[in-house]
């Protein structure tokens, strides 16, 4: 937080990015500790930096089981880094500060706005108040509906910490898992037909998917829709979409053989998770090409913003329909309830996803070449990797350097995002532009 106070040449972007990179390299020299695995010499640096970036970006692809391969020790340091990646580098820092009883200064409340993505400067310390609660909250609760489980199946200590685990995991969309100790790289597939695994996953899933600012607006409102943001109506509504759909297709298609219980439970799983948890309770290796094309789009969508989710955001998708509707009506603006977009949305919607299909599509034809692999595999882990999301085929762990190169970079771009980047390389420090919140006052 201190760099932020005396680097005022930096633009938020540009702090967003270099906080993103100081936590990866932190992690990464903790994971080359002997104490991290279980490997006699410790880990290398290229496993270290892979591991340390997943977690981070809350991606969940691994080059080595996360049961197996990490110590305790080891664990414990990704999962702090899920931590810190999932609620974003600034908001922890904040949240630090905020306990501390030190002063948000402007710079730090406008670097913070940019980095979960909120409307405006103020309010912007509740906010990071609200996120910090609301983390703790949901991630107790998730890990003591999950400790029912795991304690009976691994004992109380080893159950509580498995619990905690998978909790923080699943809320901030990352991915990784401790059930490789039954089978390695097996994720949740041993949970398949378990009903209070699965709801519990999904629902920590969907709640750190929807973005706080989401929450905000729903803890404000209550069950008055009608109030809501327009913003936040339209990420509930293309989340429901994005996940009834595809559980439909999952249910009568790639299922369409199992026993109803297990059909249902797997349809409604592989439909929340691509976007972007990375947890599996089936085999994806065995998906037909239509079922893999399928959660590489909901992969590359990922969740929405201002959440622990990665990707190209569910609004996006919402401002490019709603831009090709408007065409065919033959309109002149975008809108959303009754709300009308600013052409600046437009374009930024087109630049993210321009930028991510080219990204996504082009690394996969590059790994395709060097590696000698099916192209939709390749494209699978791209995707995986670009949206954050951590579902695999199994390839990443047999991956060549230049290959798992790109993977990481993938990964760092898809958490902090396209435009974030891109501004903190082309644009000017934002300080300047950076102004209190107006209040208007009587005079006269």
């Amino acid at each position: 937080m201190q760099t932020m106070h005396n680097n005022k040449h930096l633009s938020s972007f540009q702090i967003i990015i270099l906080g993103f990179i100081s936590v990866i390299l932190i992690g990464t020299l903790l994971l080359m500790l002997p104490i991290s695995s279980r490997q006699p010499g410790g880990a290398s640096f290229f496993d270290a930096i892979f591991t340390s970036t997943s977690a981070v970006c809350v991606t969940g692809l691994v080059v080595h089981d996360t049961a197996t391969y990490w110590s305790f020790f080891g664990q414990l340091i990704i999962l702090m880094m899920i931590q810190v990646g999932g609620m974003g580098i600034v908001t922890v820092s904040v949240a630090v500060v905020i306990l501390s009883g030190r002063k948000i200064g402007l710079m730090q409340r406008s670097t913070m706005q940019e980095s979960i993505s909120a409307p405006q400067v103020g309010g912007i310390v509740r906010m990071t108040g609200f996120i910090f609660k609301i983390a703790v909250c949901v991630e107790l609760l998730g890990a003591a509906l999950l400790s029912i489980v795991f304690c009976r199946e691994f004992g109380i200590l080893k159950g509580i910490w498995y619990a905690i685990f998978h909790s923080v995991s699943a809320f901030c969309n990352a991915g990784f898992d401790l059930i490789g100790i039954k089978a390695p790289y097996s994720s949740l597939t041993p949970y398949v037909n378990h009903p209070l695994v699965n709801i519990v996953t999904m629902a920590l899933i969907i709640t750190g998917g929807i973005g706080f600012l989401t929450w905000d607006d729903i803890k404000t409102n209550k069950w008055h829709i009608n109030k809501y943001r327009m913003q936040s109506k339209v990420i509930l509504s293309v989340t429901g979409v994005l996940i009834a759909v595809p559980a439909v297709y999952f249910f009568f298609g790639e299922f369409s053989h199992l026993p109803i219980d297990e059909r249902i439970w797997s349809s409604l799983f592989q439909a929340v998770t691509p976007r972007t948890a990375g947890f599996n309770t089936a085999d994806l290796t065995v998906f037909s090409e239509t079922g893999k094309i399928l959660i590489i789009l909901l992969m590359i969508v990922g969740g929405s913003p201002g959440s622990t989710a990665g990707g190209m955001k569910t609004t996006t998708l919402a401002v490019l329909f709603s831009s090709a509707l408007s065409v065919f009506r033959k309109k002149e603006d975008t809108h959303f309830f009754g709300r009308r977009l600013p052409d600046k949305t437009e374009r930024h919607a087109a630049t993210i996803a321009l930028m991510y299909l080219v990204l996504f599509v082009t690394s996969g034809m590059v790994i395709s070449r060097i590696e000698n692999l099916p192209l939709l595999t390749s494209l699978f882990e791209t995707a995986s990797a670009i949206g954050t999301v951590g579902l695999s085929l199994g390839i990443t762990p047999t991956l060549g350097a230049v290959s798992k190169i790109i993977l990481i970079l993938l990964m760092f771009l898809g958490r902090v995002g396209g435009l974030t980047l891109i501004f903190a390389v082309f644009s000017k420090s934002n300080y300047e532009k950076s102004k209190y919140p107006q209040e208007k006052i009587t005079v006269g």
